[in-house]
């Protein structure tokens, strides 16, 4: 995965919990059981947010019984959706040892502590034994992780017969160099993208075979662009959101936002929603 250390950086907000419960009192909810989508805001940490993790989900056959593994499951948006959606538990593994804790407070906060558990792993040597996991979940991830075919060799491994990989990713596009930073690398030493087709070829390599594949790459460039549209019809400029991501990583987040939009658009970059299944 690259430089573990310095990629779990990148995602160690100091004080992240504190600023959480400062972020939640001052929003007057701190004593309330708050809903997944109350935290959308905050927790969908990828492109198109809330209606990306939706229509992922709604692609694939969840039930109570389902295993799910979230790699890389960060603030744990994804996680606490499906566990309150669908009822199934759910296990989050992420490199930031702040992201856990947090997405562990926040578990408790809606009331699915008894659904979503969190630890600290790596995605190259996932804690669990063979044939552990019905689907694993993994959106806005891999583009950190340099030894891909490693991260799809584990994965398999952990995920039984038959067993599904829900993938909404970051891929690259025409070659062009990126606009750095963005929200997973602030340069080009921490960014790992390949190509949809390599991802492709990777992922058949260590025996999964295609279920579906859509690309949303102008999804994400109309969402972007009416997220800032929205903030320019404003008359007076609001601050931002208690509840938003620049609180986990900080104010240079709106750069890094506006830097993904930028490649996306010059085709820099692209998004894929893929379902693939163990062979």
């Amino acid at each position: 995965m690259g430089d573990v250390a310095g990629i779990a950086q990148h995602y160690e907000p100091a004080g992240l919990l504190e600023r959480l419960k400062a972020a939640l009192s001052a929003t007057g909810r701190d004593g309330e059981q708050l809903r997944p989508e109350d935290l959308a805001p905050l927790d969908q940490f990828h492109s198109r947010g809330l209606a990306a993790t939706v229509e992922l989900a709604q692609a694939l056959q969840i039930d109570r019984a389902t295993r799910v593994l979230d790699i890389g499951s960060g603030l744990g948006g994804p996680s606490r959706y499906l566990a309150a959606t669908y009822g199934c538990a759910v296990r989050g593994i992420d490199l930031s040892a702040q992201f856990v804790e947090a997405a562990t407070f926040l578990a408790d906060r809606t009331g699915l502590s008894g659904r979503v558990t969190y630890q600290r792993a790596d995605a190259l040597h996932l804690p669990f034994t063979d044939d552990s996991f019905d689907l694993a979940w993994t959106q806005h991830v891999a583009m950190n992780i340099a030894d891909r075919a490693a991260l799809y060799r584990e994965t398999a491994r952990v995920l039984r017969q038959g067993g599904r990989l829900a993938i909404f990713d970051v891929v690259a596009g025409s070659g062009d160099a990126l606009h750095f930073p963005v929200p997973w690398a602030r340069g080009p030493e921490a960014s790992f993208l390949v190509t949809a087709e390599r991802m492709h070829d990777l992922l058949t390599q260590q025996g999964f075979r295609p279920v579906s594949r859509v690309d949303s790459t102008q999804a994400a460039i109309a969402w972007f662009a009416q997220r800032q549209k929205k903030r320019v019809e404003r008359v007076e400029q609001p601050a931002a959101p208690a509840l938003g991501l620049p609180l986990a990583m900080g104010p240079g987040f709106g750069e890094m936002t506006a830097n993904l939009a930028r490649n996306l658009r010059e085709g820099r970059a692209a998004l894929v929603q893929a379902i693939y299944e163990k062979s």
